[in-house]
């Protein structure tokens, strides 16, 4: 069984960069592709960006380019969002979570583990 620990969230003011730490443990084949997704306060949870074990960063909007910057370290077993300049419109709940290997990776359903998530929060 996977397990996800997030680390790194907190309050940050507008336009200094933040990097949050997703740990894995357990991980399986099925568990080769990691992704960050957002809930923000009132909306859906939201595909952040996702990156294979073995490389490749996959984003589902363009929104999100240049703004999150993924990275994953195999040694540790630990993926990266590093937040660049982020805004008040960036403060939720960030998620990290291991694809199940079915269906889109740009949707939740598509993920069968989940991190307990790390409350960001952009001060303006």
């Amino acid at each position: 069984q996977v397990q996800l620990v997030e680390f790194g969230g907190g309050l940050v003011q507008a336009g200094a960069s933040l990097r949050l730490s997703c740990a894995a443990s357990g991980r399986t084949s099925s568990s080769e592709f990691m992704a960050w997704f957002r809930q923000g306060p009132g909306k859906e949870r939201e595909f952040v960006v996702g990156i294979h074990w073995n490389g490749g960063t996959v984003y589902c909007a363009d929104s999100k380019k240049g703004r999150f910057t993924i990275s994953s370290d195999n040694a540790k077993n630990t993926v990266y969002l590093q937040m660049n300049t982020p805004q008040p419109e960036d403060t939720a709940v960030y998620y990290c979570a291991s694809y199940s290997g079915h269906g889109s990776a740009c949707v939740d359903s598509s993920y069968d583990y989940w991190g307990q998530g790390t409350q960001v929060t952009v001060s303006s």
